[in-house]
């Protein structure tokens, strides 16, 4: 029943995710260009340049805040991380509980404890 929950879960989030491939990549894109744009007017000395500067900033800026919903497909992505990280868990807990080095002392102590 658990994998079922998640194979639902991770099946949403992968939908959410390729729905939103598109504007996370201009979400990137944008925010890329608006921080070239910060640092070229931190280079400048140029009064006109950096009024120029600004009003190119502003306008990037625009197109950044409308790709704002791009925010939820990284949440699904972190979801679908979730998922996968979670797939096999009931099988490595059994694994670790007998590597474990004081399981295996107890029952060796008790092996010793016998004689």
């Amino acid at each position: 029943m658990k994998k079922f929950g998640l194979l639902l879960a991770g099946g949403a989030a992968a939908i959410i995710f390729l729905a939103t491939l598109v504007p996370m990549a201009g979400l990137l894109i944008s925010l890329a260009v608006l921080y070239f744009i910060y640092k070229q007017f931190l280079k400048t000395e140029s009064t006109g340049w950096k009024v120029a500067l600004i009003i190119l900033g502003l306008v990037v800026l625009s197109g950044a805040i409308s790709h704002i919903p791009a925010l939820i497909g990284v949440g699904a992505a972190y979801v679908l991380y979730l998922v996968y990280k979670n797939w096999n868990t009931g099988s490595k807990k059994s694994v670790k509980v007998e590597n474990d080095p004081f399981a295996n002392f107890e029952k060796q102590w008790n092996e010793l404890n016998k004689f």
